[in-house]
């Protein structure tokens, strides 16, 4: 079977284990069928995510240009706090910035490879979780916008991380934690301002990958490095497929890349 088309991030279903699938125009592939099958990725070419053109993938699959002036690619997406569209007052575009930041927000804490907090859209919870490849998360607060989610984050990142180790969280190099401890031991740093919106009612959400063998030691795929690629899928977590000889390969890493795919 062959499949051609741009990446973007894989879309998922929440189930046990978690649904994967590669979504390309007119078809579509779940990989969770392609476990213990051999899988070809060979590159094509670049087409950036906004203008479609054939221009080297800057960052989140845009060219250069797109990256600094559209609004889905704004400072406020990876820094929550400089959202501003609350105010009335736009970075890029406010009627974007309006839809996206004005709407009911979540601040977690999610283990992958250690306990970290962020910050998601309550409409992408799971969501954001299975894309980090978190076993397991809680919610801390609910908020109305990105503003407050943001600036509850940063008052927390004080207390606890806020990044994934990727090599620990694809080597499985984890370990369960008391994520409602975790939570009430943060509850004094939630600024006032979102003190209100505290959930305490909670459990954890546990997450099950579809994983048939970790790697020990993982090797990472380059596609401008290393255009053509075989091996056995063996395992998909977070947006990483996981290959039989520990290659791994960062789907979400490679979004605006052009690639056939040979299941074999």
């Amino acid at each position: 079977m062959q499949y051609q088309g741009v990446l973007r991030k894989m879309q998922t279903e929440f189930a046990d284990p978690i649904q994967y699938y590669l979504i390309f125009e007119g078809d579509f592939l779940n990989l969770n069928q392609v476990l213990n099958k051999g899988l070809t990725i060979s590159f094509i070419k670049y087409q950036c995510l906004n203008c479609g053109l054939d221009r080297p993938i800057h960052r989140q699959g845009f060219c250069k240009t797109c990256f600094y002036e559209i609004p889905t690619a704004g400072d406020w997406i990876m820094r929550p706090e400089l959202s501003k569209a609350h105010l009335d007052k736009e970075d890029r575009d406010l009627e974007y910035e309006k839809k996206v930041q004005i709407q009911p927000h979540i601040v977690y804490l999610a283990n992958s490879s250690n306990i970290k907090v962020g910050v998601t859209r309550k409409s992408q919870v799971p969501t954001r979780w299975i894309d980090q490849g978190a076993h397991e998360a809680i919610e801390i607060v609910e908020v109305p916008n990105r503003y407050l989610a943001g600036l509850t984050e940063v008052a927390l990142k004080e207390h606890i991380g806020d990044k994934t180790n990727w090599r620990k969280m694809l080597t499985n190099d984890i370990q369960d934690e008391d994520l409602v401890e975790y939570r009430n031991k943060l509850k004094k740093y939630i600024p006032e301002e979102a003190a209100t919106y505290y959930i305490e009612s909670n459990s954890e959400t546990q997450l099950a990958f579809p994983v048939l063998q970790y790697p020990k030691k993982v090797k990472s795929l380059n596609l401008d490095k290393t255009p053509i690629y075989s091996g056995i899928l063996k395992g998909i977590k977070g947006q990483y497929l996981i290959f039989e000889d520990s290659t791994v390969f960062n789907v979400r890493g490679s979004e605006g890349y052009v690639v056939s795919l040979e299941v074999n």
